[in-house]
């Protein structure tokens, strides 16, 4: 039996898949805090579902991480602004849009509101029907409070001030002709401690009091370990200058790993170092959720031995060898001879599931679950949600620590996306 189809679902889990797999044509939305399970969901719907389905993600990363393709490639868009401009489908393009029965787009909080009625016009135009979306289901995953859009150079957002209400992808103009239904997912996994839960909530929401952001900075201010927990830091700057001088500081010989690229990538965005510097004693954290279950992605660890290529790494204890694993890039086509969608491999990476670990960016430890963390966000943070997604990455409180105390600046709620939520709210109320 496949992973995806061993994990027991909870209520709200499974609430997700019976409306995927019901009559309703209404786009969903699956959303819910951080850990609360809504990658478990989706891999199971492309498991289990059996009408054609496509996976796609704004990113490549994401869309490696869901073993999809990036919006643009799929659906062969414009880089940059779309608006009007003239979409360029080809017959094989047509032909792989006309299969598509279900679209789930993952990170969909990184979607801006231009990406979004570029979707739905390249599938209405392919598909040859007015119906939004050209009558493809559409599951959308992702959460508002944690990534959002990034926004362009200012011509770009001049434009977006003309043209729409806000860059998010919930103020495209397709809502205005179909809705969107909501479904949270609430139960969170990752933290069973009632306390953070409720102030993690209180960071999500911007609702902080002065009690809850003591609370924090109390627990944050600990004198850290004589092993420190990784950096989680807000730039790409801080984290190689923290991970390069602490493997520096370190003796012995130093090893390197090549990875193999086969394929085209789509640029220089790879799942993990295609230069990966280690020794003996370098503190890693783990890419790869381990098929034998001996480690997650996130999982700290320490390498213990570095043998003729052979890498093994001490976590919690116990020593593990490491071997490489392949990330796939995929393509989705339409046979020729039964006419069904298929996904094609098209590139492959292949490099061993670690990076250093003595420090990783914010962004990179989206997904994350860690036992303890050392936060780090500069002067203060800069985008919303970005210190949710760094608190909520840990599994308890006991694990915080804070390289300064959190001040109110650093939790950010996009105004647009409070917007929303009240409007969505006050719709269900009166329904």
């Amino acid at each position: 039996m496949s992973a995806a189809l061993e994990v027991a679902l909870t209520p709200a889990q499974q609430a997700v898949l019976d409306a995927v797999g019901g009559d309703d044509v209404t786009p969903l939305l699956v959303t819910g805090r951080a850990g609360t399970g809504k990658s478990t969901v989706l891999h199971r719907i492309v498991a289990v579902e059996q009408r054609k389905v496509a996976v796609v993600a704004p990113t490549g990363v994401a869309a490696l991480n869901v073993g999809g393709q990036t919006i643009h490639s799929f659906l062969r868009l414009p880089v940059g602004l779309i608006g009007n401009s003239r979409l360029y489908q080809d017959r094989e393009l047509r032909k792989l849009l006309m299969a598509l029965d279900v679209l789930i787009v993952d990170e969909i909080s990184m979607v801006s509101a231009d990406l979004m009625d570029g979707i739905d016009r390249a599938l209405r135009e392919a598909r040859g029907r007015p119906d939004p979306f050209g009558g493809v289901r559409l599951v959308l995953f992702g959460d508002p409070f944690q990534l959002s859009p990034v926004p362009g150079g200012a011509e770009e957002r001049a434009w977006y001030t003309e043209m729409y209400r806000s860059l998010w992808f919930f103020d495209a103009h397709v809502w205005d002709r179909i809705g969107l239904r909501t479904l949270h997912l609430d139960l969170i996994h990752r933290q069973q401690d009632e306390e953070f839960r409720r102030l993690l909530t209180a960071v999500r929401h911007g609702a902080v009091t002065r009690e809850m952001a003591q609370r924090l900075n109390e627990v944050g201010a600990r004198p850290l370990p004589a092993d420190p927990p990784l950096t989680l830091a807000s730039t790409n700057a801080a984290v190689a200058t923290l991970n390069r001088r602490a493997l520096a500081d370190l003796p012995g010989q130093e090893a390197t790993a090549l990875a193999e690229v086969d394929g085209d990538f789509g640029g220089r965005t790879f799942p993990a170092d295609e230069e990966l510097r280690l020794k003996v004693g370098a503190h890693v954290m783990m890419l790869r959720n381990d098929s034998e279950g001996r480690w997650v992605n996130g999982s700290m660890g320490t390498v213990a031995k570095l043998h003729r290529g052979v890498l093994t790494v001490e976590i919690d204890g116990v020593r593990h060898e490491v071997e490489p694993v392949v990330w796939e890039r995929h393509r989705y086509t339409v046979s020729a001879d039964s006419k069904e969608l298929q996904r094609e491999v098209v590139a492959q990476f292949r490099q061993l599931p670690v990076r250093l670990g003595w420090a990783v960016t914010i962004h990179k430890a989206q997904g994350a679950t860690l036992e303890a963390a050392r936060i780090d966000l500069g002067r203060k943070a800069f985008s919303p949600g970005q210190t949710y997604v760094a608190l909520s990455r840990l599994t308890t409180l006991a694990g915080l620590y804070l390289t300064r105390p959190l001040i109110p600046g650093d939790v950010i709620v996009d105004p647009d996306v409070r917007r929303w939520v009240e409007d969505r709210r006050r719709a269900a109320a009166a329904d």
